[in-house]
């Protein structure tokens, strides 16, 4: 199987931006965990990682969005950052099959710091670094 990115759409209301994604990856929840849920894994597709705490309110700090902390954490399904101005992003696996898995991506900003097409190519990297390009 390979990986697909389905759906990417953008919402405005008032001054947050909202996107959402869907994108089917090619490997099982428990291999797709640690590339949306540790420093090293979102390194791997995302850029660097300042600081990652994997744990309901630990510290996170992503370069270009600022740092906050971990809102969300239910290991191996959801992983949520919430950061300074507002912005949160929200990761959700959930199983397809026995050997893949879908990601339900939400990012809530404000401004324009984000774009569809830049998530669009992050996923894509995503993709190939998990082996389903």
């Amino acid at each position: 199987m390979t990986g697909s990115i389905e759906q990417g759409t953008s919402q405005t209301h008032g001054n947050t931006r909202i996107l959402h994604f869907l994108v089917r990856l090619p490997r099982p929840m428990e291999t797709v965990w640690p590339a949306v849920a540790t420093a090293e894994g979102l390194a791997g597709w995302f850029g660097p990682v300042d600081v990652l705490e994997p744990r309901l309110g630990g510290l996170v700090g992503l370069p270009g969005l600022g740092g906050g902390q971990v809102t969300a954490w239910d290991v191996d399904r959801v992983a949520e950052y919430t950061v300074e101005g507002g912005g949160r992003m929200r990761f959700h696996l959930e199983r397809d099959g026995d050997d893949a898995s879908v990601l339900r991506f939400t990012h809530e900003f404000r401004g324009e710091t984000e774009t569809e097409s830049r998530w669009r190519d992050r996923f894509e990297r995503l993709i190939e670094v998990l082996g389903g390009s």
